[in-house]
């Protein structure tokens, strides 16, 4: 039930992907979730519906021709198997917007303005704003009476000085198409970065710190005393790292090479987005396979580990001259978290930069906050666990609180 005056305290946080439904209750008053789950395959003839609750799982396959669809299924989950959220009257339900271009830096209610102008930037995220937006329809449906907040990947990153996020092209396409670098993950940033504050006992304000988001989708940032001044991504997730199956950093003449061969807009749009990255040189884009690929003698697997690993020390190197000083390295996400064959790569033989890999504390798993550099690195190099929904419910919470 809720706490502090009988006041609501739980938010239901909604990502909703082009062919998904991601869904978490989170009581904000203690940060623990309530429930969770995920509508798979949405759309498709068969899909899946997983739903966890107290250390149970319920998996149900399931068919669903749209988000509305979906978004009845997870309602469902929650009457069928728990928590009933009758017992968890909303505070607010929380939307991650992949793109809120340069008009939205915070969270933000979601009105029907609010709709219109996130439909405009669909041409800046074509995969990712429409489905979100769905989900929005579908939840402010389903929850009238309760407030609905936006939560942009691209916010944290609006305070990038124009140096950081200019591009050098003709300015009408900076003016008329907005071209420019808007970068993504901030949810994961923000929470991240304030986190390592946190673990060095320090006030944001006080520390800069380069977070390094490897995932399936990876990103670094370089934030300084709590503020983002520079990011990998661009215009749209494919700059910057390696990702699973995005190339990150290309020669922009790729686009009017490929075209000269015979490949299409959309085949090349896809190619980069779907088909590259690890799993283009790999096989898979899960770095755990790649590892144990390269245990049994495979060079390509070797090759995509090395490339990506490469392009991670170099972003590390730039931003710590872009930063002046460097108060901690910080790993998150799948890889980031829970790999330490590729966060050794990363960091050993930079002693003299001031990193100093621990390995024996590198090797630990854990799903805490730790530090794995020694205790005499001048660079603390940090592992911290991010947190996107819970980010996303704190921020949708206080946007509600403060209205």
């Amino acid at each position: 039930m809720s706490s502090a005056n009988s006041a609501p305290t739980a938010v239901l946080v909604i990502n909703a992907g082009s062919s998904s439904l991601k869904y978490q209750l989170i009581d904000v008053w203690t940060g623990a979730t309530l429930g969770s789950g995920l509508v798979e395959k949405i759309g498709e003839p068969t899909g899946r519906a997983t739903h966890r609750v107290n250390d149970e799982k319920y998996v149900t396959d399931i068919t669903c021709a749209n988000h509305e669809a979906a978004f009845a299924v997870a309602l469902g989950a929650f009457e069928t198997h728990g928590p009933s959220l009758s017992d968890h009257p909303l505070l607010a339900v929380g939307h991650r917007v992949v793109h809120g271009g340069t008009r939205y830096s915070a969270p933000a209610l979601i009105t029907d303005e609010l709709v219109a102008a996130v439909t405009e930037l669909i041409p800046l995220a074509p995969l990712h704003n429409p489905p979100n937006l769905q989900g929005i329809a579908v939840a402010r449906a389903a929850f009238p009476g309760v407030p609905q907040v936006a939560v942009f990947d691209t916010a944290f990153h609006q305070t990038m000085p124009p140096h950081a996020y200019t591009y050098a092209i003709p300015s009408a396409w900076r003016e008329q198409h907005k071209v420019r670098r808007y970068g993504f993950h901030g949810t994961s940033h923000a929470y991240v970065s304030r986190k390592a504050a946190e673990f060095l006992g320090k006030a944001p304000q006080d520390v800069n710190v380069i977070v390094l988001h490897v995932g399936n989708g990876a990103s670094a940032s370089a934030v300084k005393a709590g503020v983002c001044i520079d990011t990998s991504m661009g215009m749209t997730p494919l700059e910057g790292l390696v990702m699973g199956t995005r190339p990150g950093d290309l020669d922009p003449g790729l686009a009017a090479y490929m075209a000269s061969t015979g490949l299409s807009a959309q085949e090349y749009d896809r190619a980069l987005n779907k088909e590259s990255g690890l799993k283009a040189l790999a096989g898979s884009n899960d770095y755990r396979d790649i590892e144990n690929a390269i245990e049994r003698g495979d060079q390509d697997a070797r090759l995509a580990l090395d490339v990506a690993a490469y392009r991670l020390r170099k972003y590390l190197g730039a931003y710590t001259f872009a930063l002046g000083h460097v108060d901690a390295v910080v790993f998150t996400a799948g890889a980031g978290e829970n790999d330490p064959i590729l966060r050794e790569r990363v960091i050993s033989g930079l002693e003299a930069q001031g990193l100093i890999l621990d390995l024996q504390a590198n090797g630990v798993r854990s799903g805490e906050p730790r530090r794995i550099s020694t205790p005499d690195s001048p660079v603390a190099v940090l592992v911290i666990p991010t947190e996107e929904e819970l980010e996303i419910a704190k921020q949708a919470a206080a946007v509600v609180r403060g209205t």
